[in-house]
């Protein structure tokens, strides 16, 4: 029994398998990106261990294909397995034993990167400041209250996992218990219209009273972000609250309980850090001529954001500029010029989006790469001695 496992997976009939596996994967996955967006396609279809399809109208899920997680884990095991199975300690065989280490790390690297890494975006106007990021692929409820330290707030963040799986959420901080009622994925609000809307609102209580809930597709285009809604009952100590509405667009909604005032809103999801940065200046520059109906705007020729870093548990205060194919290395983090443009409210003054990305294994691709190389270059060279010295010999 245990001859047989360790023969199928030191098959070389499963790299093969695998291998194959990998191509119909990246096919499948790359058209599922034009209906299920860029991100979706991702985690379905390389983020998983399975592939899962659900009849129209039920919740039931069937697997149709290998995910990417399943795909490599077994490749990657199929490898380390056959190289220890056909392992020769000798000089002859190095740069094979360099080359598969190669591969193991890239494997590995690529594994660590999906589940390590992190990518938020920091968007600012000229002048302002800004010690976090915020991930627009994710929503947060935020309960904000005072402190007992002057300049200081109490903040409960509510992330998007609790909420989505609904339910009672519970926090020692909170005088008040948030039970879930509806979630919507992406929705839009506005004000009731008295002769238009005859339906009763969607909430007892706050902004909600006043307005019409409109549900909405789920965006997928890259350029596009959902803005969720969520529908809850909060019940204090003294019974319930009313029941509650949560958008991106109701801000700052006072909630009383426990002798306090709570201010709720909905946001993206924050990543604070212990440094901020201040936007000081854009520079936008396109190639003359290519600003026309069908591409407004123009080609980009040269994006650049001049930025401040104040660090003060380093005691670090200098100016970086921030351009295309030029990021910003700092505190393990990488900050991309991602977009550029105006601020709405005073079209002078410029506004940057910088794409801040964590990813602890970013080594990892290219000292695999390199390791492969030298394991391919030394198995090279060690071929072209031995066949050159028979040559001599003969």
């Amino acid at each position: 029994m245990v001859k047989s496992i360790v023969k199928v997976f030191t098959s070389l009939r499963l790299t093969v398998v695998c291998l194959s596996l990998g191509i119909l994967l990246v096919f499948f996955g790359t058209l599922a990106q034009v209906n299920e967006g860029l991100y979706n396609a991702q985690d379905r279809w390389f983020r998983s261990f399975f592939v899962y399809w659900s009849p129209p109208g039920s919740n039931f899920r069937i697997p149709m294909f290998p995910g990417g997680y399943l795909i490599g884990t077994v490749l990657l095991i199929n490898l380390i397995a056959a190289h220890i199975a056909r392992f020769q300690l000798t000089w002859k065989k190095l740069g094979i034993h360099i080359t598969h280490a190669g591969i193991i790390l890239l494997l590995a690297g690529q594994l660590a990167t999906d589940i390590l890494s992190k990518e938020t975006q920091m968007s600012f106007a000229e002048g302002e400041t800004k010690n976090f990021s915020v991930d627009p692929q994710s929503t947060e409820l935020v309960l904000i209250t005072d402190s007992a330290t002057p300049d200081q707030e109490k903040v409960v963040a509510i992330p998007e996992g609790m909420l989505v799986r609904g339910g009672e959420i519970r926090h020692p901080e909170l005088p008040f218990t948030v039970n879930m009622k509806a979630w919507h994925i992406n929705a839009d609000v506005r004000q009731r219209a008295p002769m238009v809307d005859t339906n009763p609102p969607p909430t007892t209580a706050g902004h909600g009273r006043n307005i019409t809930l409109i549900p909405l597709t789920e965006a997928k285009k890259m350029n596009e972000y959902n803005v969720p809604a969520a529908i809850f009952e909060l019940t204090g100590a003294d019974g319930s609250l009313g029941t509650w509405l949560a958008h991106g667009k109701l801000r700052d909604q006072e909630i009383i309980a426990g002798g306090k005032t709570w201010r709720m809103t909905m946001r993206f999801e924050r990543v604070y850090h212990p440094f901020s940065v201040e936007l000081l200046k854009t520079t936008h520059e396109v190639y003359r001529g290519t600003d026309s109906a069908s591409n407004p705007g123009g080609i980009p020729k040269n994006f650049q954001s001049r930025v401040k870093i104040e660090n003060p548990r380093r005691r670090e205060s200098r100016e970086v500029d921030i351009y295309m194919n030029n990021p910003l290395r700092y505190e393990g983090l990488t900050f991309f010029q991602h977009q550029m443009g105006r601020d709405e409210l005073d079209q002078a003054r410029g506004t940057s989006t910088l794409q801040v990305v964590r990813n602890p294994s970013w080594v990892a691709p290219y000292a695999g790469c390199a390791v492969v190389g030298g394991g391919m270059v030394i198995q090279f060279m060690m071929h072209l001695v031995g066949f050159i010295g028979k040559r001599r010999a003969s």
